[in-house]
């Protein structure tokens, strides 16, 4: 059995409800456009991984239903809703019930990320071998990947989800709680208009 998962937290592509704070510069139907593509992009990095390790993917979605994203993304993936509550009551859900199933090693990763490549990824779960919370930070103060071996919901509580303190409050619970933290290289999530210009497929 695969003991090790990659998550894949993303929103099915409806206009008006998908990449809002882009809606501006690119339209309803453009914001749920680059929300296709930019998943469908994950999706395919993420399944070049599977030719690397073994390991499960799964998708953690919010908005439209379990058959709107099958038949978007296909009927081979593990499908499950978000849910309700901030970002960090759906992180947790999804960790948990990764853990429960006898996960050993789990990983988040968003889908804003262009330049999140399978290298990546391989070195968050091989980092995770030696150390207990692994990061991706991101530009703009969050982060573009997270990774556990074991369930710490305190890593995900009073957290300004969407600002630029995101990191710097996880780390600092982190290090409170004495956990060992390793570090993937920085890169830019694609949230605001002016991010576009670093959008490359």
């Amino acid at each position: 059995m695969n003991n090790e998962q990659l998550i894949i937290f993303s929103r099915y592509p409806e206009p008006g409800k998908t990449k809002t704070r882009l809606i501006p510069a690119l339209g309803e139907e453009g914001a749920a456009n680059l929300q296709r593509k930019m998943t469908e992009t994950t999706l395919i990095k993420a399944k070049k991984l599977l030719n690397r390790m073994s390991l499960s993917i799964e998708i953690r979605f919010a908005g439209g239903n379990l058959q709107l994203m099958k038949n978007w993304l296909g009927s081979d993936l593990k499908y499950q809703e978000q849910g309700t509550g901030d970002l960090g009551e759906r992180i947790t859900r999804a960790f948990e019930s990764a853990f429960n199933r006898g996960m050993k090693s789990v990983v988040i990763i968003g889908i804003d990320c262009p330049s999140l490549t399978p290298e990546i990824m391989l070195q968050a779960f091989g980092k995770l071998t030696q150390s207990d919370v692994i990061i991706g930070p991101a530009t703009d103060g969050g982060y573009y990947l997270i990774g556990i071996k074991k369930i710490i919901p305190e890593l995900f509580q009073g957290i300004n989800w969407g600002t630029s303190v995101v990191l710097s409050q996880t780390v600092a619970i982190a290090r409170k709680i004495n956990l060992a933290i390793d570090y993937l290289p920085k890169l830019s999530d694609i949230d605001r208009p002016e991010d576009l210009e670093k959008l490359q497929f």
